[in-house]
């Protein structure tokens, strides 16, 4: 048995271009893993099978091979020409469809866990090959830290981060689909195309951001936070506008939408700002989770 664990992650920045051609959107976002993980126990096996365990209501996620850690699996059974298979066991504590990258930090740590397990040794850079193939967030939950994605978010460069972060995260009890959050941002985008600048195609990330990073100061931070995916999200969901408000009320630098919804993320000032928040949140009767970040990418816990 191998045992790997991978982060959720946070945009602190997502800047989303226009839409092209492909219908697909070019992004500029800065990506911070959090210390809220999913954990992948794999074990030899001869087909390929996926359960769930943990906190988080899986009851609506396929368990065929349209589960992304089961094609993470057979992409990299394929790629090593690997003829067994695997049974692998995922502790979930990352929301589905929440828009922390759930999904993608299972595929990251199913490729290392799978790696180890069948000893095909492929190395780093053949395995984050496989993971681009996988999704946009792959890749990042492979690496983790703190990193700038471009393109479709899969071009990774690292930086630089300070010190760390304090998270409070409020989980709403229903998913976002991501496609549907994009396509809602085109139509906003049309509804108020006289009012707003033309949107870049190649957008880029705020130098504010990479300054707030690099200093490790929350405070600059939150006010550089940005996610052009949060309008449409609340379109679509307006109740989660009050929770960014009762977060904000209660001590909050800062809330805001992560990735496409619907967790809303909120930044603390420090430690006790974090469990003061965690604390009035909860007794406001949400599903509110703390963490920190930065944290390390996919990893090796046992084998």
């Amino acid at each position: 048995m191998v045992h790997a664990r991978a982060p959720g992650k946070i945009n602190v920045f997502l800047k989303v271009g226009a839409l092209l051609e492909d219908g697909y959107h070019d992004v500029a976002t800065a990506y911070q893993a959090v210390s809220l993980s999913e954990d992948i126990r794999a074990y030899p096996a001869d087909d390929f099978s996926v359960s769930f365990t943990g906190p988080i209501d899986t009851s609506s996620l396929a368990v065929d091979g349209s589960n992304l850690a089961i094609r993470a699996a057979t992409l990299l059974a394929r790629k090593a020409d690997f003829r067994g298979g695997v049974r692998l066991e995922i502790e979930k504590h990352v929301p589905i469809a929440g828009g922390m990258g759930g999904g993608s930090a299972d595929a990251a740590a199913t490729l290392l866990a799978c790696d180890t397990l069948w000893g095909t040794d492929l190395g780093r850079d053949e395995l984050l090959e496989l993971a681009r193939q996988l999704g946009a967030d792959v890749p990042f939950a492979f690496i983790g830290g703190t990193a700038i994605g471009t393109g479709r978010g899969d071009e990774l460069s690292p930086a630089l981060a300070k010190g760390q972060f304090q998270w409070v995260f409020a989980f709403a009890e229903f998913g976002m689909s991501t496609p549907e959050v994009y396509r809602e941002l085109d139509r906003h985008r049309d509804r108020h195309a006289q009012d707003i600048f033309p949107v870049e195609a190649q957008p880029h990330v705020d130098t504010d951001v990479l300054h707030a990073l690099r200093a490790g100061d929350p405070r600059r931070l939150a006010e550089a936070l940005h996610n052009d995916l949060q309008a449409p999200a609340l379109h679509l969901e307006p109740e989660l506008a009050a929770v960014i408000e009762l977060g904000e009320e209660n001590g909050a630098l800062a809330g805001m939408i992560s990735g496409s919804g619907p967790t809303v993320a909120f930044l603390a000032a420090d430690l006790d700002g974090a469990l003061e928040l965690q604390i009035a949140l909860s007794a406001a009767r949400l599903n509110v989770v703390r963490a920190t970040g930065p944290v390390h990418g996919a990893r090796i816990v046992s084998s």
